[in-house]
């Protein structure tokens, strides 16, 4: 019997051997950033924050020749509420974990990922407007309620495939949403062409379902362009949002870009939200001058915003920002 039981450990130390011995190694590569902002409009004043992640990758090749990577973030903080919050108005984020993924991977296959929070659809990788999101800067409503775009047609947990090669310069990519609570699983899907020189043409598809008929129910189009011509960049974008049982909203961006040094460049952008149900316009515009020395990134920049929540209220915000690479 102790025969047996020396043959069966041995065995085990064995396996865990060759375990540890095929394991992939993990790197870490990190980001940090500071900012002060001055917002005026709301409560004024002067506001500072920081913000830090870690993202842990790695992976290799298997014996079959396919490839394995995996990645995950540390983000103190994002996207996690503090359960143990004693009233409904009082959340604290605390949570280290942020978006988890894992690819599997081959030239004649492609690449398949399933991602878990922070997840992106296929359609949600070209929806950034072309200002980029210039919105997303605290404007509220004159009730101090937080200004959103329409909600986008994701998920938390994301299956994605990207395609082998098809054509020089084309990228496809589709997606499976997986279903929650009250929605429906849903395929979406993302074009980009970059086969001219300067060029790159994006358009995207995906959609929210609704287990309640006639309520809930998103489909959500992207399309984008953008042209580089020396030191010029020209870039638009259009999010198109239809939404079942509510008035369907479009997002529509431009920006230049002036690129007067390989480290310093000034921008303007600007962002129009239409709703079929307002009778004005919510309305965003950006002008930032970016400085790069190595791992370093300096910002500045001016947004305003208008009609944000009701016709004739405007905001402005200024940024001074600092980002570390490391």
């Amino acid at each position: 019997m102790n025969n047996f039981k020396k043959i069966g450990l041995t065995a085990l130390a064995g396996s865990l051997v060759a375990t540890s011995v095929y394991a992939g190694e993990m790197s870490v590569s990190g980001s940090a950033s500071w900012r002060i902002s001055n917002h005026a409009g709301t409560d004024g004043g002067k506001t500072m924050a920081m913000g830090n992640q870690l993202t842990f990758t790695g992976g290799g090749e298997m014996d079959n020749g396919m490839n394995v990577a995996l990645s995950f973030v540390l983000d103190q903080g994002d996207n996690v509420v503090d359960t143990t919050a004693t009233t409904t108005t009082t959340s604290i984020a605390t949570g280290p974990f942020d978006g988890h993924s894992i690819t599997i991977s081959s030239d004649a296959m492609g690449a398949i990922t399933f991602a878990g929070e922070g997840a992106s659809s296929a359609q949600n990788t070209v929806d950034t407007t072309a200002a980029g999101d210039i919105w997303d800067n605290t404007f509220t409503s004159a009730a101090g309620v937080a200004y959103g775009k329409p909600t986008n047609a994701s998920a938390g947990k994301v299956l994605t495939w990207t395609l082998p090669s098809l054509m020089d310069g084309l990228n496809v990519v589709t997606s499976y949403n997986m279903s929650s609570a009250g929605e429906e699983a849903t395929i979406g899907y993302a074009l980009t062409y970059t086969g001219v020189e300067g060029l790159s043409v994006s358009y995207g598809m995906g959609e929210k379902g609704s287990t309640t008929a006639g309520t809930g129910g998103i489909e959500q189009q992207t399309m984008k362009a953008s042209f580089a011509f020396g030191p010029i960049t020209a870039a638009m974008s259009i999010n198109d949002y239809d939404i079942t049982g509510s008035a369907n909203e479009e997002q529509s961006s431009y920006k230049i870009s002036y690129s007067v040094s390989d480290d310093l460049s000034i921008s303007y952008g600007s962002e129009t939200h239409e709703t079929v149900s307002q009778g004005y316009d919510e309305e965003f515009s950006q002008v930032s001058v970016s400085y790069t020395s190595g791992g370093l990134t300096a910002t500045v920049s001016e947004t305003d915003a208008e009609n944000v929540g009701g016709s004739g209220r405007e905001q402005s915000k200024w940024n001074v920002g600092l980002s570390f690479a490391f």
